[in-house]
């Protein structure tokens, strides 16, 4: 029985994740007729076409889906393996990592940290992924190598977690807005429509509950799936949002914010991970890095 060439492991994980002969020749730095051979290989070790024109683009052939993970996984689990067990380089350190957070983080403690990893790291990229709900598959799958969250129990009993930092939610509205000339009360929160970033598990720290308690209720006239939305709608309208005070920080100029005007509990922000990672140098540094860039 043959040996397959494992070399192609690579090649097959970045076709699959760029899903363009010209987009992986330029990141792995070979000619586009040399990728093509590549692929030419590929088609025929795995029996499948793997891509397949459709208009002017690629698309993955429901065989190249089912593989794209398991491709990716089995790639960083070899880089992992063959990484020496001391000694971190960074300067030569050249690897993918990618992070799940909520629309803010990224805008507000982004910049710091791409300017630490580029200073320290030329040769690592950094993933930004979208975080939509608190499922910590991905920590588990591998897909996610970190994520930002509140640790409640919809979060993976082995899923590693360090405090980033507390914060709190604050109403913002624009800067014309009447709210924006005197100081809120309960009763002017109430009395205004509002926009909600919500998503499954999201409860704005029980906002509804507390407003019945005391005889008030709120319209809510709009939902968004994130802060950023939710901001930019309160920007060009009369509606209130609420949001994180801190992570949406860079989301907010221009803009009023004020106290929610009746007690709400903080929460605090955490870094998860999954353990498999715990002693690996290079996730080791990146989580340094994100703390820092977060404190």
């Amino acid at each position: 029985m043959s040996v397959p060439d494992l070399n192609l492991l690579h090649t097959l994980d970045v076709l699959l994740s760029e899903g363009s002969v010209v987009s992986a020749a330029r990141k792995l730095r070979l000619s586009p007729s040399a990728m093509s051979r590549a692929l030419a290989r590929l088609r025929i070790v795995t029996g499948d076409e793997l891509l397949v024109r459709a208009g002017r683009g690629l698309v993955p052939t429901p065989r190249a889906s089912e593989m794209r993970e398991k491709v990716r996984l089995l790639v960083e689990d070899a880089q992992a393996l063959l990484r020496p067990s001391s000694g971190l380089n960074l300067s030569a350190l050249a690897r993918a990592f990618t992070l799940r957070t909520s629309d803010g983080i990224i805008e507000t403690f982004g910049p710091s940290l791409v300017r630490r990893v580029h200073e320290e790291a030329p040769g690592v990229e950094l993933r930004f992924v979208r975080k939509l709900d608190k499922n910590s598959r991905g920590l588990r799958d591998g897909t996610i190598d970190l994520e930002t969250g509140v640790v409640d129990e919809a979060i993976g009993p082995e899923i590693r977690s360090r405090a980033l930092f507390v914060d709190r939610y604050v109403g913002v509205v624009h800067a014309d807005h009447p709210l924006s000339r005197a100081p809120v009360t309960a009763v002017d929160y109430a009395s205004w429509s509002h926009v909600v970033a919500w998503r499954e598990g999201m409860n704005l720290g029980d906002i509804d509950r507390i407003l019945g308690e005391l005889s008030l209720s709120r319209t809510i006239m709009t939902t968004v799936d994130g802060f950023s939305a939710a901001l930019a709608l309160a920007r060009g309208s009369d509606l209130i949002a609420t949001v994180p005070e801190k992570h949406t920080r860079a989301l907010r100029g221009g803009m009023h914010t004020f106290s929610i005007p009746f007690p709400l509990r903080e929460f605090t922000v955490s870094l998860l991970w999954h353990p498999r990672l715990d002693g690996d140098q290079g996730h080791r540094w990146l989580r340094e890095v994100v703390r820092d860039a977060c404190a």
